[in-house]
């Protein structure tokens, strides 16, 4: 059961031209071939006068309905006054999307791989800003310095990109946007994949999904992954198990009861995650370049542990055919452990790396809950859709390190194995901190005709109570308690025309609660604010009539944060002056599209112009946002032949250019800023399919452009992503 609004199939052209060309697809004969199931993207197999013709059917590569994570409602994309990325799971499966960062290649403004390939972490950026994650429309247990929990991205249906403040709906959120993962969800309809991936740093990968009906009351599924892999980095390997099983029991016909369960462990073994000098990498060094494979760590002795998991459910029940409730709930945990030694300092040879032991030890538990009343009603000649709703997190975090100095290593020549090493203890307390934060808001979406006016607003209570860090693990030291709450809201307006444009304008706010006392002042910090203005044009396409599909947005904005604290390091706000303000204005294009299920069409170019207006460090004033390079462009164009001899082949080939950005900001343990540099990369993609069988294989960055991905500081650099060439064989039933 669902209340969501199915819209007509999203019709799709990039250019008028492309839909010339290309014949139209045939009508399937009543005997099609075809192996029925509720996975993404099938392949059938009919004849049409004689002549078989195979097609590879991904009627959810191009997104339509999908504005849940845009509005909590079932109002359609192209309704929305917001700029809203989906990544799909036709998109993730055909183009062999491994993660997050790999699946926003594609995206306007939206950046990833800032730190290379890391494989602990999604690292993104969303118009200049560090973008919250939710799974399900529920804040995940993230941790302290990095808003992510790495999920595997084979747990979910899509991959939703929210761009510009979503306190709104969410509650605490950076004014950049936040992204939210959908879980695979059990059908009644039997069908799956088993999926089999073996690639270059020897990579391999087994994982499926089934789904189907128990009973007449209850569908399952279950969703399985297991990995193994290497690194471009020396000594390097990582192992992850992912379990995600869930169950739809559908009390009635108004009424479903939905459990999600997930657990990931996950290992990495020797890995520094960068971390090399800015000489020999960035900057010249008269010793040479460094290798891309080289290791600073201790391949021994560097070790990462990561277990989490998530339990909860979804319960919906219609009251009437125009008058419903959901409640989401999930309780999460989420603990990590690290050991890594790695480069803290070039010595004058420029060859000789002094070296730091830094063990890390978080552990996060979550209890998110939010509840909504969702109805249509009439008012004269007003439709509207509307929303009430409330939420609630209760959030623990702990954190602490220890440091040390470790034995000095030969950048050009390491030798691993000769360290006399004892543990690092945990000595010093990072985060000890208790938040419950309330919210309730309520939304309207007016319809007038082809006109829509859509108005949102909140309230969040925000209590914590908090440790000061940066003392001994032990220490006695008393709670602080930060009570803060702020209002939001967003007001915004489209119509959409007969022939599928739509255009829109929308302000919105944001808020985000910051701890500690301003050091000069002496007052408890005020909640950082954000702003967004936006305006654009959405297309659907829909003139094209049921086998072209397409969703097309341009877009431009102004976001404005103020209240910033500027802190000299970390992201823990416990020190510094609230002085700052950041600005961040661009434009963006973006256009996914799927011609008769022969040609795919990913594009999107974006600008943005980023500049720290005010702070307590001088040097900042005028400055980019770490990590915002100002262009981004990139195009994927994928074709399948329908007929003949080379029926069910297809080839695909893309191109990226992401322009250089900052690393960091100056000052405080920054003289200069480095910026990465500007590489264009290409993928390719070759596939064969045939009902119940998928052929792929798929390369990024196929000619292996060795680059710097980010220098955060003359001692903290990585390259990029190198050369990734994976192999797929799926089975589907």
């Amino acid at each position: 059961m669902t209340r969501f609004r199915t819209t007509a199939a999203i019709r799709t052209v990039l250019l008028t031209g492309a839909i010339a060309v290309l014949p139209a697809a045939p009508a399937l004969a009543q005997d099609t071939e075809s192996n029925a199931s509720s996975t993404p993207n099938q392949t059938v197999r009919t004849e049409v006068d004689g002549q078989s013709v195979i097609i590879v059917e991904a009627s959810r590569y191009v997104p339509s309905a999908e504005g849940e994570t845009a509005t909590k409602s079932d109002i359609p994309l192209i309704e929305t006054p917001q700029s809203v990325s989906v990544i799909t799971r036709d998109q993730i499966d055909l183009l062999n999307f491994i993660d997050a960062q790999q699946a926003v290649r594609y995206v306007a403004g939206v950046s990833g791989e800032n730190y290379g390939p890391d494989l602990r972490f999604d690292f993104i950026q969303v118009r200049g800003f560090t973008p919250k994650q939710f799974i399900d429309g529920l804040a995940t247990p993230v941790t302290t310095t990095i808003f992510s929990n790495g999920v595997d991205l084979y747990a979910f249906e899509s991959l939703d990109i929210l761009k510009g403040p979503a306190s709104v709906l969410y509650g605490s959120a950076p004014p950049g946007g936040i992204y939210n993962q959908r879980s695979r969800r059990p059908s009644s309809e039997f069908g799956g994949e088993v999926s089999v991936k073996y690639g270059e740093d020897d990579y391999k990968q087994i994982a499926m999904t089934a789904t189907g009906a128990a009973s007449s009351m209850i569908d399952g599924r279950i969703t399985f992954l297991a990995r193994d892999r290497g690194a471009t980095r020396d000594g390097v390997d990582a192992q992850r198990i992912l379990f995600a099983p869930s169950l739809t029991v559908h009390l009635g016909p108004d009424t479903e009861f939905t459990p999600m369960f997930y657990y990931q462990y996950d290992e990495v073994n020797g890995d520094t995650n960068g971390l090399l000098p800015a000489q020999g990498t960035l900057l010249d060094n008269p010793n040479g370049e460094i290798d891309r494979g080289t290791n600073l760590g201790e391949p021994d002795i560097n070790k990462y542990r990561r277990d989490q998991y998530g339990v909860g459910f979804e319960f919906a029940h219609d009251f009437s055919e125009n008058v419903g409730l959901d409640v989401n709930l999930k309780y999460s945990e989420y603990d990590e452990d690290h050991t890594v030694i790695y480069g803290s300092g070039l010595a004058e040879d420029l060859r000789t790396v002094f070296r730091s032991s830094f063990p890390y030890v978080e552990d996060v538990e979550s209890l998110a809950v939010d509840t909504r009343l969702n109805a249509k009603l009439f008012t004269g000649g007003i439709e509207h859709t509307f929303l009430v709703g409330v939420d609630y997190r209760d959030v623990t975090n702990f954190a602490g390190y220890g440091f040390a100095s470790a034995d000095p290593i030969d950048l050009y020549d390491p030798v691993y194995n000769e360290l006399d090493y004892t543990p690092t203890p945990i000595t010093t307390l990072y985060n000890d901190q208790k938040l419950k934060q309330t919210g309730i808001y309520a939304q309207d979406q007016l319809r007038m005709g082809n006109f829509y006016l859509l108005a949102s607003g909140r309230y969040d209570w925000v209590d914590t109570d908090y440790r000061a860090p940066f003392v001994g693990i032990d220490a006695d030291t008393p709670f602080l308690n930060e009570k803060q709450g702020k209002f939001t809201y967003r007001i915004g307006a489209n119509y959409v025309s007969e022939s599928g444009i739509a255009p829109y304008i929308s302000y919105a706010t944001s808020f985000e609660p910051l701890l500690g006392t301003d050091f000069v002042t002496e007052e408890a910090f005020n909640p950082s604010e954000g702003e967004q203005i936006e305006a654009g044009i959405k297309f659907d396409g829909r003139a094209f009539g049921d086998d072209v599909k397409i969703f097309a947005t341009a877009a431009v904005f102004d976001i404005t944060q103020k209240n910033v604290v500027t802190t000299g390091g970390g992201t823990l706000p416990m020190f510094g002056t609230q002085s700052g303000e950041v600005e961040v204005q661009g434009g963006e294009i973006e256009v996914v599209a799927r011609i008769r299920n022969q040609l795919s069409i990913n594009g999107s170019y974006s600008y943005t112009d980023s500049e720290i207006k005010e702070s307590n460090v001088e040097d900042e004033i005028g400055e980019p946002l770490p990590v915002t390079p100002k262009h981004k462009v990139s195009l994927l164009v994928d074709y399948t032949f329908q007929v003949g001899a080379l029926a069910g082949l297809g080839f695909g080939v893309g191109g990226r250019y992401t322009s250089s950005s900052a690393g960091s900001l100056p000052g405080f343990f920054n003289p200069i800023v480095l910026d990465s540099e500007d590489p264009v990369l290409f993928d390719a993609i070759v596939h064969y399919d045939t009902p119940g069988w998928r052929f792929a294989i798929n390369g990024s960055n196929v000619f292996d452009k060795k680059y710097v991905a980010r220098c955060a500081s003359f001692t903290n650099c990585t390259f990029g992503a190198s050369r990734q060439v994976i192999g797929t064989i799926t089975r589907k039933f």
